[in-house]
């Protein structure tokens, strides 16, 4: 099937729209392009976002995906009046319902998602990601006491972006530490973590499949070899399995799994929310 192109058309950042329609789209094998039209916020530049819509629609053949997240009457009436797309109203299909069966009016005004800035939620995020940042590969080993998980493995296995994945999105404190050759001569864990094992988790991967990564990072290394990936993952495992560490392989996951195991096994379920 051909690539389908999709619109989303916000008056504030377009990063509801998205991160809704994404999911929704996943559902589906089709090839979809992403085209978001942040701050519409005008009818002058709602009539703008129908003329690329409109131009796109032509171009193509098809009609483009629309979501939508405009609290403007005035501009959703422009986009819903003008446009060639197939309109997806993220506020008309859910908003509007809620306001019948609950009773009330929502706060319904522009922008309302960027109240989350003044958040207690928000600051426990943005300090989430200064600690996976400042204790990233091992870099400090100071205040682990603070992480609410430590994950650990080898080089290239997930580590930082599951951390990082961990802080934005459910504000937990992850540090990681590499498991290095020295580690596995040795048999044991790093000194620095075998105060806080009850924090660890370990992240796995293929051989094959870190060998590919590696080799994009250093190619014709011995740190990229297969022979050395087959080594270092075997003993990586080895090592998570005595030291009693709950864990698992990044291979087939997306980050979203390998975090949602991550909660689940650390019961860190309270803490994210």
């Amino acid at each position: 099937m051909a690539e389908r192109t999709v619109f989303y058309v916000s008056d504030g950042t377009g990063i509801t729209a998205e991160t809704f329609g994404k999911a929704i789209l996943a559902q589906f094998d089709v090839q979809f392009r992403a085209v978001r039209l942040p701050f519409v916020d005008t009818v002058d530049k709602a009539h703008q976002a129908v003329r690329q819509i409109n131009h796109t629609a032509e171009h193509e053949g098809r009609r483009p995906i629309v979501f939508t997240t405009l609290v403007n009457m005035d501009v959703l009436h422009v986009i819903q009046q003008h446009c060639k797309g197939m309109l997806l109203d993220m506020f008309g299909t859910f908003v509007h319902p809620l306001e019948e069966e609950l009773g009330v009016k929502s706060h319904h005004r522009v922008g309302r998602f960027s109240d989350a800035s003044k958040s207690a939620d928000y600051q426990r995020r943005i300090d989430a990601i200064n600690f996976a940042l400042a204790h990233d590969d091992g870099q400090s080993d100071q205040d682990l006491a603070a992480a609410d998980v430590i994950l650990v493995g080898v080089s290239r296995s997930g580590k930082t972006p599951t951390s990082l994945y961990l802080a934005m999105q459910y504000g937990i404190k992850a540090a990681n530490y590499p498991l290095i050759p020295e580690d596995f001569e040795r048999q044991q864990l790093p000194p620095a973590l075998l105060a806080y094992k009850k924090k660890l988790f370990g992240l796995s991967i293929q051989p094959e499949r870190l060998a590919e990564i590696r080799q994009e990072r250093r190619p014709g290394s011995k740190y990229a070899s297969l022979e050395n990936c087959r080594r270092e993952v075997a003993a990586a495992e080895a090592m998570m399995r005595r030291a009693g560490i709950k864990w698992l392989s990044t291979t087939h996951k997306s980050i979203e799994e390998i975090a949602t195991t991550i909660l689940q096994e650390l019961k860190l379920n309270e803490a994210a929310g």
